[in-house]
């Protein structure tokens, strides 16, 4: 197998940070950027993308596979299933502390004129358009403020730890 016809690593990753939050007790949630492709309750995404959580606690019958993450799981007390292709997936994280990984978005939308149906081709993608950086920060952070230390403190007024949410940096 030539090194350009290896399968992509991101659900190898997204199964490890999965295993990771599991076994240090964390709940494990999936930040997705929605299209057609994506199976999720349409009534709670916000802004093109719904964030899932994966734990094994909140989802039945949870399959991390090579091309899509399926599960069972209830909104609003509704069972739903929820398919989603791995190349959708955008992040990975830990809610406890927003510890985890983020992953380039999808290739239809660094290009902005292909269709999702439409094959792209690896190199017809800039490299330096497929290099935008996201940091998860604190929802409380000032981003015109000083950076958010990397392991943020509980607020004492909150009485809790701040929940991580992602911050698209270009």
């Amino acid at each position: 197998m030539k090194p350009q016809e290896s399968n992509s690593t991101r659900p190898y990753l997204i199964r490890a940070l999965h295993e990771w939050c599991s076994d240090n007790g964390f709940t494990p949630h999936v930040a997705v950027k929605v299209d057609d492709s994506v199976q999720v309750p349409r009534e709670y995404v916000s802004n093109g993308e719904i964030v899932l959580n994966i734990g094994l606690d909140a989802t039945s019958g949870l399959q991390l596979g090579n091309d899509f993450i399926e599960f069972k799981a209830r909104f609003g007390g509704q069972p739903r299933d929820i398919l989603v292709p791995v190349g959708r997936v955008i992040a990975i994280y830990a809610r406890e502390n927003g510890q985890g990984m983020a992953f380039p978005p999808p290739v239809d939308l660094l290009s902005g004129a292909v269709q999702p149906t439409q094959a792209i081709e690896p190199e017809q993608v800039d490299p330096a358009e497929a290099r935008s950086v996201v940091q998860l920060v604190p929802e409380m952070a000032n981003p015109a403020s000083e950076p958010a230390p990397e392991h943020p403190q509980p607020s004492p007024s909150s009485g809790g730890p701040r929940r991580a949410s992602l911050k698209r940096v270009k």
